[in-house]
């Protein structure tokens, strides 16, 4: 009976290099969703209290609304 071997061996320091890249991608997604976050409480903080109430939003939780909105 012959066995066939389905596993492979990755080269030496791929899962380091992976491990590394996805690091990094994960603090770029972090700057870029503070960037997003504070984007959007600087535009919602701007409008008036009238035009926030036609958006269905209270001034008290404009930073909830932006930091929910920069991590979709």
């Amino acid at each position: 009976m012959a066995i066939i071997e389905t596993s492979r061996s990755v080269p030496f320091g791929a899962v380091s290099t992976l491990r590394i890249v996805n690091a990094f991608d994960a603090f770029l997604g972090g700057i870029v969703s503070t960037y997003r976050a504070h984007k959007t409480e600087k535009a919602l903080r701007n409008l008036s209290n009238a035009q926030l109430e036609d958006i269905g939003l209270e001034r008290a939780f404009i930073r909830d609304v932006a930091l929910r909105a920069a991590h979709m």
